[in-house]
């Protein structure tokens, strides 16, 4: 293949990925998956939660309460996972200006926002019996409060102001700005080699991960709460365009009247 075909087929893929930013194709396309994908989301977590809580043994060291990993890893790897997908769609709107991604954004903070709440409870629930105290200002800690804060702050700002390109470009900059602090959660162990929180339970060295009798329940709990993720951002999603809608037909019925 010459040159400028390559080029016009790359072109062509380009165009036809953008075609899914169009708020018609979208809620087509998200109506067809979502059936399918709430099943497949409730099927993963039921066994991984299952599997952890019922069927695991105790850990030598930690009792019973190594079983909250299968909550609080889950909902940790979701809070940041949430942040750097609001990045990569406010980019995208910045850039493209497509609606649908600011609003995809927009679906995401608050399912990231309690993911965020539900691994600072968990790891409370942790720290007390391992650490002997609910909280500590360790790195890691620290900078999943602060991302907790962006959260807030971010959807704050989507309801402070009554423009919604003006909040989308504003809540697009906050998100790229905060990414730094979903970074910071994610890598701070190893940033800092101090602090009570231990390394990452997944990784690929092997002598990091946790034992086999709990990986394999505690990676499809992962797969199952990252699915419940997209389904939630997808229901959400269909919800702003239709918000965004009425929105449009109420400031067109203000323009007649006038």
């Amino acid at each position: 293949m010459s040159a400028p075909n390559r080029t016009r087929q790359a072109r062509d893929n380009i165009n036809w990925l953008w075609e899914w930013a169009n708020p018609v194709k979208f809620m087509w396309f998200s109506g067809l998956v979502l059936p399918w994908l709430a099943g497949l989301t409730a099927l993963v977590m039921a066994t991984s939660l299952i599997w952890g809580f019922f069927f695991t043994p105790e850990a030598v060291n930690f009792g019973t309460s190594v079983k909250i990993l299968y909550v609080h890893v889950p909902s940790a790897t979701v809070a940041i996972s949430a942040w750097f997908m609001m990045v990569v769609a406010s980019v995208i709107w910045l850039i493209r200006r497509h609606h649908v991604s600011a609003l995809a954004a927009k679906a995401a903070a608050p399912v990231g926002t309690v993911m965020t709440l539900i691994a600072l409870a968990t790891g409370a629930l942790w720290g007390q019996p391992m650490w002997g105290t609910w909280w500590a200002w360790d790195p890691r800690l620290t900078s999943f409060l602060i991302l907790f804060l962006f959260y807030l702050g971010y959807m704050a700002l989507w309801a402070a102001i009554e423009d919604p390109d003006t909040a989308a470009d504003l809540t697009s900059v906050l998100a790229i700005v905060g990414s730094v602090f979903a970074v910071l959660s994610r890598y701070a162990v190893n940033f800092w080699n101090q602090g009570l929180h231990q390394g990452a339970s997944l990784s690929l060295d092997k002598e990091e991960n946790v034992a086999d009798t709990y990986w394999i329940p505690l990676v499809i709990g992962i797969a199952g709460f990252m699915l419940f993720f997209i389904t939630l951002v997808f229901i959400r999603t269909r919800t702003e365009i239709r918000l965004r809608r009425v929105h449009a037909l109420e400031l067109r019925e203000r323009m007649a009247d006038a």
